[in-house]
C-alpha cells in the first residue's frame, strides 16, 4: 500500500545535535481551525508508535487498604508502591505473590508501611527482585519505618514474616533520586524515563512520571496542595494533559477547615488536658506525618512557653531526627533560606524530648505530659502500652491524627460513638529460666550437631567428587590420588599428608606434580618504585553509600538507638507470654485530621486543571471512588475508570505516533533558534516514504505562510517587575496588570478547560496610543517569535 504525499506544518523542537539531528515534532494546524483528520492506516514497513498502559490494582481498590498496583507500559511491569497494613496478613498479599517475579522495576511514593511496608517480605518470600527506585527521605526513612516495626513485633511475638537483615537487602540496591531527575531505563525499559516531583504529604514524598514516546503516566496518589510548615505542596498542578493519571478517591469527600484554626484547636485541647492534670497521647507513624506534628508543637510551646514535658517515643526516635536534620533540600524554601541566614536548623527540637523506652515516662508518674509514640494503629508498639495504662482515667486524652487501619485497635476507638470497653493482648518477653532454658539449650545443642554433621557430610561428597574428577583427567601428569595414597596399615608418616598436597588443586597441564599457585607480579615500576592508579584508593560514590547503609551486623548501630541494637542484639534465650484483658476506656478520645492530603474539592480542582485524557481512580473506600468518578465523568470528557482488586484496565492512548526520519535537504533549509538547551524552527514539510520508513520531505510547492507563534511562558509578575526596570509605572489590580494610566495586560489561561493542551493567551486592552505600541514592543521580546 502506496502513500500519498501530505503537506503537513511543524513546530520543531531539537533534542539533539551532532551528525545526525533529531527532533521532536509537534503537528501545529495554525492554519486550520477544524480538527485534523483521523491518521491513514500505516503502510506496510513504517515503524508506527503507540504506547500500550494496563493498570491492575492489586490492593487499595474501592477500599482504604494498603497501596500497590501493576503498571504495564510497552510490557515493562512497574510495581507502583508495595504497602502492608500493620497486622501483616500474608493472604493479602496473594495478588502480588501472583506477579512479583514478572515485575521490572518498583517505584516507591512514601516512607510508611501503608506504602513499602511489604517489601522486605516480597522479595524475600514472593520472588520480586525488581530494581527500587525512591528518593533519598523515602530511602532513609522507609529503613528506619520498618526497623521500628520490626522490634515492636520482636518485642512481644516470634515475629519471623521477615527480619532487619531482609530489611537491609531489600533496600540495598534501592535507586535513589532527586526531584525532577529524569532517569533513563535500560534492557527492557529502553526508551521510558521515570522522574520523581513533589507530591508533599511526607518527606520525600513523591509523584512518579512516567514517559514514554512523549506520552507521560502520571501516579500521584497521598498528595498535598498546600504549603506546611517543613513541606512543599505538591508540584502535580505543573503537569499538562498526561495521557494517564493515576491517583486516589481517599479524601473525596472530605472537606478540609482553616489550616491555622485547626492547629489553634489542636493545641488548644493538648492544653486544656495538660491544665486539668491529665497526659495525651498521640498515637503516630514513626518517620512520616510526625515530623509536622513535631514542629507544630515546638513553635507553640515555644510561644505559649509552655512547661509540660513532651515526649517523642520510637524505637528510632533520636536517628529519625538526626537524618531527618540533614534533609533541609527536600524540605519547603523557608526552612532551607532560615538555615541559610541563620544556621538555626528547624528540627533542632528544644521542648521535645526523643526517648526510646518507657523508663523516662514511668519516672513521671501522673504528672502531665504529651507522649507521641508509634505505632498509630495501636496494634503493636509504645502506643499500645501507653493507652493501655492511660484509658482508665477520665482526665487523660487519646488524639488520633490520623484514621485508623481498617481491622486495627485504632479504627475500633475511633468509631462514633465510642466503645466503653475494649479487648486487648498485653505481651512481653521474658528471659528463659530452670528446665524451659535447658531444654532449650539441649534442642540448641543437638540442632547445632544436626548441622555439623550435614556440613563433614557435604565436605565428603564435595572431596569426593573433586578427586572423582581428578582420576578422570586425560592429562598424564596428573597424579591419582587412590594410587598414591599408602594402605593405612603401612605405617608412613607421609599417609596423612598427601591429601594436604592434592585436595583442593587441579594441577596445570604444564607441571609434572601438584604444586601451589604462583602468581607472577607484573605491576610496572619507575625510579620512585611501584606505579599506582590513584583511583584504585579513592572511595567511590557507591562505596561511600554502601558504609552508610545499614548491614546485619556493623551497620546496625548507625539506624538503630543504642537501645535499641542492644534488645536484638541479646542473645539470652526469652520467650512471649501472652494474656488478654478488657480495658475500660473512661479516658477522652478524639480526631484531628492531621494526615497532609488534599481534600476533595482540592482534588477535584487539581483534576481538572490537570485535564489527563484518562483518568484512574484507585485507594478510596467505594463511596468516595463512585463520587469522584460520578463528579469527574459529569464535569469534563475525561474517560474516567475506577478498577477493582486484579481487574486490569486498558487505558492505552488514542494518539497515533509515527517515527519519521528528516532528509538531509529539508533540514539544510531549516533556520533554528536558540531556546534554552534547545533549538527551535518552523518547518513545513511533505510527507514521503523512504525504505519504508516516513520521511519529511521539502514541499513540492511553495506552501502557505503561517501565522506567527510566540514560543515562551511569561508570569505577569516576571513582566510587571521588567516593565518597572524600564520605568514604567505598573501595578496589578483585579488580577490584571495596570501599565501606566491607560494600558491594562489580562493573562488568559485554558489550562484547565476541557479539551485545553495548556495554551495561553494574553490580552492587551487600550487606545492605540504611543503606551500601547512601546508595552506591546516589550511584551513580544519576552517570546521568541517563529
Amino acid at each position: 500500500m502506496g502513500l500519498s504525499p501530505a503537506h503537513v506544518q511543524f513546530f520543531c523542537i531539537s533534542l539533539s545535535s551532532g551528525p545526525t539531528t533529531t527532533l521532536g515534532l509537534f503537528l501545529s494546524h495554525s492554519t486550520s481551525c477544524s480538527p485534523p483528520p483521523p491518521p491513514p492506516p500505516p503502510a506496510k514497513g513504517i515503524d508506527r508508535m503507540g504506547t500500550s498502559v494496563q493498570v491492575t490494582p492489586l490492593s487499595g481498590a474501592y477500599g482504604e487498604g494498603p497501596l500497590c498496583y501493576l503498571l504495564a507500559v510497552d510490557g515493562f511491569r512497574f510495581l507502583l508502591d508495595c504497602g502492608w497494613t500493620d497486622l501483616c496478613d500474608p493472604s493479602h498479599l496473594q495478588p502480588l505473590a501472583k506477579v512479583a517475579p514478572t515485575i521490572d522495576a518498583v517505584l516507591l511514593s512514601h516512607a510508611d508501611t501503608m506504602h513499602l511496608g511489604a517489601l522486605p517480605y516480597a522479595m524475600k518470600h514472593l520472588g520480586l527482585s525488581a530494581p527500587v527506585y525512591a528518593t533519598e527521605p523515602v530511602f532513609r526513612l522507609g529503613i528506619l519505618t520498618l526497623y521500628d516495626y520490626f522490634i515492636s513485633r520482636r518485642q512481644v511475638s516470634d515475629f519471623d514474616l521477615f527480619t532487619l537483615d531482609d530489611i537491609d537487602a531489600a533496600f540495598q540496591n534501592v535507586v535513589r533520586l532527586k526531584y525532577s531527575q529524569n532517569h533513563l531505563l535500560n534492557d527492557k525499559g529502553e526508551g521510558i524515563v521515570i522522574a520523581p516531583h513533589v507530591a508533599g504529604h511526607d518527606l520525600g514524598g513523591t509523584v512518579w512520571k512516567i514517559t514514554k514516546d512523549g506520552e507521560d503516566v502520571v501516579y500521584a496518589v497521598d498528595f498535598n496542595h498546600r504549603k506546611e510548615r517543613h513541606l512543599n505542596g505538591t508540584a502535580l498542578g505543573s503537569f499538562v494533559r498526561p495521557a494517564v493519571l493515576i491517583t486516589d478517591a481517599y479524601n473525596a469527600l472530605n472537606n478540609h477547615v482553616y489550616k491555622r484554626q485547626q492547629d489553634q484547636d489542636f493545641i488548644d485541647a493538648l492544653v486544656k488536658v495538660l491544665t486539668g492534670g491529665g497526659s495525651v497521647l498521640l498515637p503516630i507513624d514513626t518517620a512520616g506525618r510526625v515530623l509536622e506534628i513535631l514542629l507544630i508543637l515546638e513553635q507553640y510551646w515555644a510561644q505559649r512557653h509552655l512547661i509540660y514535658p513532651i515526649y517523642f517515643l520510637t524505637n528510632v526516635s533520636t536517628s529519625t531526627v538526626d537524618y531527618v536534620k540533614s534533609f533541609l533540600e527536600w524540605m519547603n524554601d523557608s526552612i532551607s533560606k532560615s538555615f541559610e541566614h541563620t544556621r538555626d536548623n528547624a528540627f533542632l527540637l528544644k521542648c521535645v524530648t526523643q526517648i526510646i523506652n518507657k523508663d523516662e515516662l514511668e519516672k513521671l508518674g501522673d504528672a502531665p505530659k504529651v507522649v507521641l509514640a508509634s505505632m498509630a494503629s495501636l496494634e503493636v508498639g509504645f502506643s499500645h502500652d501507653i493507652f493501655v495504662d492511660m484509658a482508665n482515667e477520665a482526665k487523660n486524652l487519646v488524639l488520633f491524627t490520623e484514621k485508623g487501619q481498617f481491622g486495627t485497635l485504632a479504627r475500633m476507638l475511633q468509631v462514633d460513638p465510642p466503645p466503653k470497653a475494649v479487648k486487648v493482648t498485653m505481651s512481653k518477653r521474658i528471659p528463659l529460666v530452670g528446665d524451659e532454658l535447658k531444654a532449650y539449650e539441649e534442642e540448641q545443642e543437638r540442632i547445632k550437631k544436626e548441622e555439623a554433621l550435614k556440613a563433614s557430610l557435604n565436605k565428603e561428597e564435595e572431596k569426593k567428587a573433586s578427586l572423582g574428577s581428578n582420576a578422570k583427567a586425560s592429562d598424564p601428569m596428573v597424579i591419582d590420588a587412590s594410587t598414591s595414597r599408602k594402605p593405612s596399615n603401612a605405617g608412613s608418616k607421609f599417609g596423612g599428608n598427601v591429601d594436604i598436597l592434592i585436595d583442593g588443586f587441579v594441577p596445570p597441564s604444564s607441571s609434572v606434580a601438584p604444586m601451589f599457585p604462583f602468581f607472577e607480579n607484573t605491576s610496572e615500576w619507575d625510579d620512585f618504585g611501584e606505579v599506582i592508579n590513584p583511583e584504585d584508593y579513592l572511595m567511590k560514590q557507591e562505596e561511600m553509600d554502601n558504609t552508610l547503609m545499614p548491614g546485619a551486623g556493623d551497620g546496625m548501630d548507625s539506624m538503630l538507638d543504642e537501645g535499641s541494637a542492644r534488645l536484638l542484639l541479646d542473645s539470652t534465650p526469652s520467650k512471649v507470654i501472652s494474656n488478654e484483658m478488657t480495658v475500660q476506656v473512661k479516658c477522652s478520645l478524639a480526631y484531628m485530621d492531621f494526615e497532609g492530603r488534599s481534600d476533595g474539592r482540592s482534588v477535584k480542582s487539581v483534576i481538572a486543571h490537570v485535564a489527563p485524557l484518562k483518568l484512574v481512580l484507585v485507594h478510596g473506600s467505594a463511596e468516595a471512588t463512585e463520587h469522584l468518578k460520578m463528579h469527574c465523568s459529569k464535569n469534563s470528557d475525561l474517560h474516567v475508570y475506577a478498577p477493582q482488586i486484579e481487574e486490569t484496565i486498558d487505558v492505552t492512548s488514542d494518539l497515533c505516533a509515527y517515527k519519521v526520519q528528516l532528509s538531509e535537504k529539508l533540514m539544510s533549509n531549516v533556520i533554528s533558534k536558540k531556546l534554552g538547551e534547545h533549538e527551535i524552527a518552523w518547518v513545513d514539510a511533505e510527507v514521503g516514504k523512504t525504505d519504508d520508513k516516513l520521511t519529511l520531505l521539502p514541499p513540492s510547492s511553495t506552501p502557505a505562510a503561517h501565522k506567527s507563534v510566540l514560543v515562551g511562558d511569561l508570569k505577569l509578575a516576571d513582566f510587571k517587575q521588567f516593565l518597572a526596570n524600564k520605568g514604567l509605572q505598573v501595578e496589578f489590580a483585579g488580577g490584571a496588570l495596570r501599565c501606566g494610566e491607560y494600558i491594562t495586560l489580562r493573562k488568559i489561561g485554558d489550562a484547565g478547560q476541557k479539551g485545553s493542551t495548556g495554551s495561553q493567551q494574553i490580552v492587551i486592552e487600550g487606545p492605540l496610543c504611543e503606551d500601547y505600541y512601546k508595552i506591546r514592543e516589550l511584551l513580544y521580546s519576552q517570546f521568541y517569535l517563529l
